[in-house]
């Protein structure tokens, strides 16, 4: 049937869009040849170099996945260290706000104790001032007293001991008027 479709179609006009028999059977040879040199040939090494690209592309995300891993340790020990740090001048600073208050303590003692040791000193030399003075005073009031009794008396009190006694009648007598208008 096919032999007298192109026998029918030969002896007619000869259409140019039809292929002839054997260019058909050299074409389809042509084809598996080729299609036989590629699959063999060609096929392999470009499945060779996508299956290489492949080991690549997933090297490299073992590889970014390593690192990416590495660096979440690395923040998280940061992280730790930051909080470490943070926990340590803490208590640095209440160590040094300990010792301030235990420093200004001590000051505050040292300047009552400084305070007290003045004070005693100045009410020692005040007391050593007042005596004196007493004692000078005493003197002078018990010359002054001679003399003021010399001249009522119309005698001189020459007499150390009488004198003295004397003196020290009236300034007790002194002091006793002065307590009583007190």
């Amino acid at each position: 049937m096919f032999r007298t479709v192109f026998s029918a179609a030969a002896e007619a006009q000869h259409n140019p869009l039809i292929p002839g028999v054997a260019d058909l059977i050299w074409s389809f040879v042509c084809f598996i040849v080729l299609l036989v040199f590629f699959w063999k040939k060609i096929l392999p090494s470009v499945q060779q170099n996508l299956d290489a690209r492949a080991e690549v592309i997933e090297g490299g995300i073992k590889k970014a996945e390593i690192a990416q891993a590495e660096a979440a340790a690395a923040l998280e020990k940061y992280t730790e260290q930051l909080a470490e740090a943070r926990a340590e001048a803490g208590t640095i600073r209440e160590q040094a706000r300990q010792d301030g208050v235990k420093i200004l303590n001590e000051l505050k003692e040292q300047a009552a104790a400084e305070a007290a040791r003045v004070t005693a000193s100045a009410s020692a030399q005040i007391e050593a001032e007042r005596q004196s003075a007493l004692v000078s005073l005493r003197a002078e009031v018990g010359s002054l007293a001679i003399d003021l009794a010399s001249g009522v008396i119309g005698q001189s009190l020459t007499d150390d001991k009488k004198a003295a006694s004397l003196v020290d009648q009236f300034l007790a007598d002194l002091e006793k008027s002065e307590e009583t208008a007190k």
